[in-house]
Parts: structure tokens; sequence; C-alpha cells
């Protein structure tokens, strides 16, 4: 069993997939979703319906701001501890077989048939020969969700790489972190001006939205940065361990967690009400282009700040129990993560000529595809060898 100390890291993990699964389930009834014909991949969802509900559009929002930096931070917490235990070679070679593998066989067969549904409403055509050609030429090779993967991989590898010549740095800005733990305003202020240099920066010469890549190699560029940020931090945070770090019991800055989860939220919703005003400004030339980005920009990374802020001291404080539905969730996240998407897209296109609402088409996509992907991953990993990897 985990010990309870660390169960809540499991906990936190396993929701945050689960939340993954929600997000992609939503992005078909967005009011903005668009489909492109003439190159699906240039569309915001594989298969996009015309039943649409603006509440789904603040979910898909919230979770954007916020959750691909804490999966990165989550991921990072456990990395020195394994270089402590581990040779380099073995520490790369384990993260070769544990992340690249997988993401090739993502990005080939599983994403392979995720997407013919995008193809068939693109062309109408039932044809296997012409869809492989144009998922591999026209539409570039799609990466999907298993991008996260990819570049999970490359931060381990460079992080190991560089650990013999930054291990003290890492070790002290750790110790640093630790002692911070009973001065909780500190320790946020000192959290957002690093996502905020992370971040802000970088924006001022791409947009918030570009992605870029070879072939399935895909990332979003502005954010490249932030998510190498958090992964660091991550491991920063876990170099004294968890039981004597920032989430140790008795930590001011855990004991806090009311007021980050209620500042999560209110933060948010300055957000969102504050989108209005500054576009009328614009209109009005009372604010320059760059100057309505960087306000609602420093916001944003304040919202992602107290966002991961508050799903971490909350799992931490009231969610850091262990029990066999959350340990089933907890071994098979990773291969739910990984064959998601296909149980998504098939079953938003088996919904598009359903007669129902939006809410209730995602909610069905939600359910059917969290309990297809945890049967099917619980049942291989039953395989030795597909267990090895997942």
């Amino acid at each position: 069993m985990v010990p309870v100390r660390n169960s809540w890291v499991d906990n936190l993990r396993s929701f945050i997939t689960l939340l993954v699964v929600a997000h992609h389930s939503s992005l078909a009834y967005t009011t903005f979703a668009s489909f492109n014909k003439s190159a699906y991949i240039l569309s915001t969802n594989p298969v996009v319906d015309t039943a649409r509900w603006k509440g789904l559009d603040i979910f898909e929002d919230f979770n954007d701001i916020f959750f691909m930096s804490l999966m990165f931070l989550i991921s990072g917490i456990f990395v020195v501890n394994s270089l402590r235990s581990k040779s380099m070679g073995k520490f790369i070679r384990d993260r070769f077989y544990r992340l690249f593998i997988p993401f090739m066989i993502g990005v080939t067969l599983l994403m392979l048939i995720a997407y013919y549904p995008s193809f068939l409403l693109a062309t109408g055509q039932h044809n296997i020969k012409a869809y492989v050609i144009d998922f591999f030429t026209v539409e570039a090779w799609p990466v999907g969700p298993p991008w996260f993967i990819w570049v999970l991989f490359v931060f381990n590898l460079v992080f190991a790489l560089c650990y013999p010549l930054v291990k003290n740095g890492v070790n002290k800005a750790g110790n640093w972190l630790a002692m911070q733990k009973q001065r909780p305003g500190k320790l946020f202020l000192s959290w957002y001006i690093y996502t905020l240099l992370l971040y802000i920066p970088v924006i001022q010469f791409v947009s918030p939205y570009a992605w870029t890549g070879i072939g399935p190699f895909d990332f979003q560029i502005s954010r490249v940065f932030l998510y190498a940020g958090y992964f660091l931090l991550g491991a920063v945070i876990g170099v004294p361990g968890l039981a004597n770090g920032i989430f140790t019991d008795g930590s001011a800055f855990v004991k806090k967690w009311p007021l980050w989860v209620i500042s999560c939220l209110v933060i948010y919703a300055g957000l969102k009400l504050s989108e209005a005003p500054i576009i009328r400004m614009i209109g009005n030339h009372q604010l320059s282009e760059l100057q309505a980005t960087l306000i609602y920009r420093l916001v944003w990374i304040l919202s992602c700040t107290m966002s991961c802020i508050a799903f971490l001291t909350l799992f931490k404080s009231i969610l850091n129990k262990t029990n066999p539905w959350w340990e089933s969730l907890s071994a098979n996240a990773y291969g739910i993560y990984l064959v998601h998407y296909i149980f998504i897209v098939w079953c938003q296109y088996s919904l598009l000529n359903a007669p129902l609402h939006a809410f209730v088409k995602f909610l069905i996509t939600f359910v059917v595809t969290a309990a297809l992907s945890w049967s099917v991953v619980y049942l291989v990993r039953k395989n030795g060898v597909v267990k090895k990897y997942l």
C-alpha cells in the first residue's frame, strides 16, 4: 500500500487524469468549437457538434489555465529521489521504456484509431488507405494528448543529464523552499513571481495559442518554459521528501488550503469578468494591445498559480487517504491517459445526431470514456509485459 503521507499525490495525479478526460470530453460542445474540412487537424476538436453550451467554455478554460502545468509539477516531484537511487543510465533507460515507447505506440496506432471519425466527417469516405495517407501527410501525423508524454520524456532526459552539474543548486533550492512552509504569504508570492517569469516574457514574442513541431513531436511554444519550469519546481519540492518539505504535516502553507481554494475560484471569476471591459477599453483606445495583454496575462498567471496551490493543498489536507478505488485509479491512470482519446472521439461522433443538450452529451462522453478506458487498461495490465510499460 502507498504510504498515507504520499497517497494524496497519487490521488491528485489520478484526479487530474480524470479531469483531462472531462476536458477533452467537453471540447466538441464549446461555443467556440469549429471544424476544418480541408485539414481536420486545424479544427478545435476532432469532432464538433452543433449542440453547444457556454458553461462548457468556462469549464474548459478553467482547466486549460492550470492543469497541464500541475501535471508536469507532479511528474517532477519524485525525479530527484529516483536519480539518487539509480544510475543516470538506468534512470534514462527506465524513462525510455516508461514514456517514449508508450508515446510512439500512442501517437501511431492509438491516434490512428482515434482520428478516423474526423476523416469521415471531413471527406465522407470509408477508405482506410486514403485515411492513413491523409493522416501522415495532410494532417502531418496528429499527436493528440500523447504530446504530454514525449515532452515529459525530454524534461526527464535533460534533467538527468544536467543533474550532476546542478545537483547542489537543486538541493539548496529544495531546502530553501522547505524552510518557507511556515511562511505561506512569502511562499505564494515567490511561486507567483516564478510563474510570471516563466510565461510573460515568452508571450511578448509568440502567440499564447501557437503550436509547433516536427511530425508528432508537437508542443505549445508559449508554454514550453512554463511546463519545464513547473517540472523543475516539482523536482525542487521533492528534494527534502514530501514528509519534510512544504507539504509536510503542520505546514502553515498547507493549513491555508481553504483560503487557496476560495482565492482560486475568486481569481478565475475575476479573470473572466475582466475580459469584456478589457476588450471595450481596447476599442475605446484606452489600452493598447500590449497593455491589455499584459494585464490579462498577469491575472491569468495568478489564476494558474492559485489553482495549482489550491489543488495541491486541498488533496494534501482532506483527500489524503487511500482505498481500493483510489489505488485502482492510480495504478491505471497512465494507461487511461494514453487510450482515452479513442473513446472520446468515437463517442462524440456517435452522439452527433442525438437530440440531446450539450451538457448531457458531454456527461455521456465523459462517463463512457472513463469507464471504458479504465476497464480496458485494467484488463491489458494483467499482461506482465504491458504492465511494465503502463
